[in-house]
This record gives C-alpha cells, sequence and structure tokens, in this order.
C-alpha cells in the first residue's frame, strides 16, 4: 500500500520568520486603515490644537517660535505611545489565542516579538514622517545640518524601540485590553505631559520642576531640539540633563531596554506556558 508523503517543513531563519509575522500585522492595517489614525490624525490634530489654540498664550524664546518648540515634543510623545499600541496588540493575540497558534507552528518562538517590534516600529516612523510634513506646513524647519538632523530622528527611533520593549512587557502581563488600556494611560499620560514636551519647565513650581527635568522624556525632548535647532537657551538652574541631553537620552535607551526587555521576555514566556 502506498504512503502519502508529506512536504517537508524547511527551517527559515529568524529574520524571516519575523517579517512574516510583521507582514501579518501590516495586513491588518491594510484592511483597517483606521488602525493609523493614531500616527496620523491624532498627531496632527495634536500638532494643529497646541500650535494655533495654545501657542498663542505660551512664549518660548526659539528663534521660529513656540511652533518649531513644539514639534520635537510631539514626536516624543508620539514615539513613546508606542508602548501602548503594542501592549494592546498583543493582549489581543494572547486573548484570541493567535499567539499559540503562531507558537505550535515550526519557527523561533523570539519571532512573535520580533515580528511585533518590527511592525511597531513602522507604525511609529509613519507617525513621524506625518508629523514632519505637518510641522513644514505650519513653519517648522530644521536648522542644523544633515547628520544632526538624522540624529535626532535616530534618536526618537530608538526611543521608540525601547518603548516597544515596556509595551511586550505590560501586554504579557495583563490579561485584558482593558487592564492595558487602564494601567497605560494612567502612566503614559502623567510621563509625557509632565515634562517638556509642551511647554518650557522654569515656570513649573520647583517640586514639579525637578521631576520634569529628570523625566527621561525631557532629555529626549530636548536633545531632538538641539539637535534640530529649535532649542531655546536653558533657563538658571535647569537640572543636569538638560544641559547633556544626548548622552542622557542614548543612556535611558540603552538602560531601559536593558532592564525591560529579559523582564518582557520572561513575563511573555510565563503567559505563553499557562
Amino acid at each position: 500500500m502506498s504512503t502519502i508523503e508529506r512536504p517537508e517543513i524547511r527551517p527559515t531563519g529568524l529574520l524571516t520568520q519575523s517579517w512574516a509575522i510583521a507582514r501579518r500585522n501590516f495586513l491588518h492595517i491594510k484592511r483597517m486603515p483606521e488602525m493609523l489614525m493614531d500616527v496620523t490624525i491624532q498627531p496632527v490634530m495634536f500638532v494643529l490644537l497646541f500650535a494655533y489654540v495654545f501657542g498663542s498664550s505660551i512664549d518660548v524664546a526659539t528663534p521660529a517660535g513656540y511652533r518649531a518648540f513644539l514639534l520635537a515634543g510631539i514626536m516624543a510623545q508620539t514615539v513613546a505611545f508606542a508602548s501602548f499600541i503594542v501592549a494592546v496588540g498583543l493582549t489581543a493575540d494572547l486573548e484570541k489565542g493567535i499567539v499559540d497558534r503562531m507558537r505550535s507552528l515550526p519557527i523561533n518562538p523570539a519571532a512573535v516579538l520580533v515580528g511585533r517590534s518590527m511592525s511597531s516600529l513602522a507604525h511609529s516612523s509613519i507617525g513621524l514622517v506625518v508629523m514632519s510634513l505637518t510641522g513644514l506646513v505650519i513653519g517648522w524647519r530644521i536648522h542644523t545640518n544633515v547628520f544632526e538632523a538624522a540624529l535626532g530622528y535616530l534618536l526618537l527611533v530608538g526611543w521608540g524601540f525601547a518603548m516597544i520593549w515596556v509595551g511586550i512587557w505590560v501586554g504579557s502581563a495583563m490579561r485584558s485590553v482593558e487592564a492595558v488600556n487602564g494601567v497605560m494611560f494612567a502612566t503614559m499620560f502623567p510621563i509625557t505631559f509632565l515634562a517638556n514636551t509642551f511647554a518650557p519647565t522654569d515656570r513649573m513650581p520647583t517640586v514639579l520642576r525637578f521631576i520634569a527635568e529628570w523625566n527621561p522624556i525631557s532629555s529626549l525632548t530636548q536633545a531632538v531640539r538641539e539637535l534640530w535647532g529649535n532649542d531655546q537657551p536653558l533657563a538658571a538652574g535647569a537640572a543636569f540633563p538638560m544641559h547633556h541631553p544626548i548622552p542622557f537620552t542614548i543612556g535611558w535607551i540603552i538602560l531601559i531596554t536593558a532592564v525591560v526587555a529579559p523582564l518582557a521576555i520572561r513575563t511573555f514566556r510565563a503567559r505563553t506556558a499557562d
């Protein structure tokens, strides 16, 4: 009696497997374009709202005014919110059993997380492009050289990468999308607003100013402003990170990734082992 031979499953590399999973997430966006609202419509609304509604009452000492000052802060907030998107997406996949189905395939378990990271970085990068184009329309410009301009964008993407691991950690630890929304909303909004993202810190009360200037989001925002030539002179008594924002931002990216990534991987493995 003849036997039916099954086709051989050829092993592929981690990058190929990760790209396949990332492509799945891109297909979701293609079929549901509203998933891009958080990096298209929302940032544009923030830019226009702060530039034209609140900008008239906030004085800054930058050559191009508040609109140029604002863009770096909006971009920093958007890449920080990458953790929010990753956490929600991962938790939804875990709830629906999609991750279990992926892991039942002959793939590297890390491909699930790497693929999610790749798609999330692309997602955040779309937001940076949209905000840059919006900024050009309202009068924002980069006043430095190509290298410094590229380094500013690189810091934003690097920060987004670190935030993705935060999102993976939270998404693996929470048991529902509702819980993720509650935790991320209660943490990310205060962190991004209690900083120099939308207003200078020198007029804040002493305690709030101390917290804001040591907030890593502030060092990221200040670094990008300096690299793009949109910063203003530091006020007297500015905290140490404000004087050295670029090395502080790089240090924060490395520290957050080094600490949170192993925790995220461990939590993800524990969750999927249930």
